[in-house]
């Protein structure tokens, strides 16, 4: 099907915003007859190279989870006293931010809950008692992370979710375990896959942001907690003024459920 005679070529410029044409990095190989860059020229599934055989993924392949023993020990080790679970941590790409537009200017603040967040399900939750907007705690051997739980029925059981590229600069605390703050990265590690460092091979070609080694993390898990103690790392406001505050905003939800986000303000003294 031809483009509509309105729009200019693509080969010489940037094709503009229409109702018609859909915004796609493969109109010129349908509308213009342009080969796909691939060895074949067409969409390819099959992989015939030397490594995707070796590796066993000429072709899209399932496989189950590693043991990356990021837990092993963990469990109980450095207890606060609440009840610990251990989840598969995830983090897709975020709502909130990209690139240099960051989720800390006040805009993208008065959209959330104005700090690092992480997503539970209700059931995980409800095993270690925690309700939402609870000041949860993750760790592993890897570090730790400490952010406010989102509970939702959406968030599948067994694992946990935190979207990347969250700042540590606004609204939070240290960890229990390690002292000091951590964000998403803290708890996971590069784990490159070979099949991405292929390189020079057609379409597998590295290209910014577009193929290439990337960290797999979707393998990690963590030990997922509530807080005991909320400590700002600011001296001059006492971690047991904040703890007891944190406790009364508990007892609260239990109460009357889910605060809002000018009632957490007012009851913890927190700045979004």
């Amino acid at each position: 099907m031809p483009h509509p005679p309105s729009q200019p070529s693509t080969v010489c410029g940037t094709l503009p915003e229409s109702e018609h044409v859909s915004y796609s990095a493969s109109y010129t190989n349908v509308h213009e007859m342009i080969p796909w860059r691939t060895l074949s020229g067409r969409q390819q599934l099959y992989q015939d190279h030397k490594w995707m055989r070796d590796f066993g993924e000429s072709l899209c392949v399932y496989k189950p989870p590693i043991d990356t023993r990021s837990t092993t020990g963990m469990a109980g080790s450095r207890s606060n006293g609440n009840a610990e679970i251990a989840l598969n941590f995830l983090t897709p790409h975020q709502k909130w931010g990209i690139h240099s537009t960051y989720t800390d200017n006040l805009l993208m603040l008065t959209l959330s809950r104005g700090g690092p967040i992480v997503w539970i399900s209700e059931i995980d939750a409800r095993k270690i008692g925690v309700v939402d907007n609870d000041w949860i705690e993750a760790f592993n051997l890897n570090g730790a992370l400490t952010a406010r739980a989102v509970v939702s029925q959406r968030i599948p059981v067994g694992a946990v979710m935190m979207y990347h590229a969250q700042e540590k600069i606004i609204n939070t605390p240290g960890s229990e375990v390690s002292g000091v703050r951590g964000i998403h990265n803290s708890v996971t590690r590069v784990m490159p896959k070979p099949t991405h460092m292929i390189g020079g091979y057609a379409q597998l070609s590295y290209g910014f942001n577009y193929y290439g080694t990337v960290g797999s993390n979707r393998d990690e898990f963590v030990i997922v907690r509530k807080m005991q103690i909320i400590d700002w790392k600011d001296e001059s406001t006492p971690a047991s003024v904040l703890s007891a505050a944190e406790a009364a905003r508990h007892q609260h939800t239990l109460a009357h459920g889910a605060p809002t986000l000018a009632m957490a303000d007012d009851e913890t003294g927190e700045k979004p």
